[in-house]
């Protein structure tokens, strides 16, 4: 299966194949393994160092609370609350079972059917992983951002927020994400080896030399299996309990930087969930953050 993996890899890359880029700053199906991105490893600061905004919209007021040990996603935030960015942006993305999405500015004056979701202040926030003390449980609030392919630093979005709500995951389907988020790293290992050999490949392509490209692909796929074994990928026990009985989006893990969590207000977002949607996820009746307030 890995391997079968690998050559489906191997013929993409040596044959021309290529990847969309995306614009868009989303939350998304995991495209590498968390094991792969760098994690914070200093150690949490004091909850004094946290924050709490309340965020008052068209459908009622939700609470989060932002960690003190993302100051970065924190101050930024607060900046963002305490301009008054966000007032009356759109919830422009929304999917059941997954997540909310807000923090578009174009989003203020978007006509009805608008796509939205490229929108930011100009600029990005460098990642600030925790995991595992930090993860995608039902309730997290995390930021949004463009692909790996545009954005290998995994950068956020300086403005557009997700709030996850996501879903309950048996044992067996949390131990079949960890085989899978495997997988994936010896992809993403081999996809890396490739680019950084694109000029021989390219080489043995005009040279017509397949048994050469045969050999490199072959050498890439041992190096991918060598490298993705070193690595651990399954989830912790105690974060595994969460998504067994809480729930969340454990396949964005280590992807997408979580920088606080809901305190009060889920309903709201569980009302914001089930909103009707258009092809592009937007709610067709729209949904407004009015207001945004920093709190004790």
């Amino acid at each position: 299966m890995i391997k079968n993996l690998l050559c489906a890899a191997a013929l993409m890359l040596c044959f021309g194949a290529c990847g969309n880029k995306s614009g868009e700053n989303n939350a998304d199906s995991a495209d590498s393994t968390k094991n792969e991105t760098q994690m914070q490893d200093s150690q949490r600061l004091p909850a004094k160092d946290d924050a709490k905004v309340l965020i008052h919209t068209s459908e009622g007021d939700i609470t989060v609370l932002l960690y003190g040990d993302t100051p970065r996603h924190r101050d930024n935030f607060l900046k963002l609350v305490e301009e008054n960015f966000y007032d009356s942006t759109l919830f422009h993305r929304v999917i059941n079972e997954f997540m909310v999405q807000a923090g578009d500015p174009d989003s203020k004056t978007a006509k009805p059917g608008q796509q939205l979701g490229s929108g930011d202040p100009g600029y990005t926030i460098p990642a600030e992983f925790y995991y595992p003390h930090h993860f995608h449980k039902r309730g997290a609030l995390s930021a949004a951002r463009t692909g790996d392919q545009v954005n290998p630093k995994k950068e956020s979005s300086g403005s557009q927020f997700y709030i996850v709500t996501g879903k309950k995951y048996s044992a067996a389907e949390l131990s079949q994400m960890s085989e899978q988020m495997k997988q994936q790293a010896m992809y993403n290992i081999f996809d890396s080896l490739a680019n950084q050999n694109m000029d021989q490949i390219r080489q043995m392509q005009q040279a017509q030399d397949n048994a050469g490209l045969t050999a490199l692909k072959e050498k890439f796929i041992a190096q991918a299996e060598e490298i993705a074994a070193k690595g651990n990928y399954s989830i912790p026990a105690d974060v595994a309990q969460v998504y067994e009985t809480v729930g969340g989006t454990p396949f964005l893990d280590g992807q997408y930087t979580v920088f606080g969590e809901v305190l009060s207000g889920m309903d709201v977002v569980e009302k914001i969930e089930k909103a009707q949607t258009d092809r592009n996820d937007r709610p067709t009746s729209d949904i407004r953050i009015l207001s945004a307030e920093v709190i004790k």
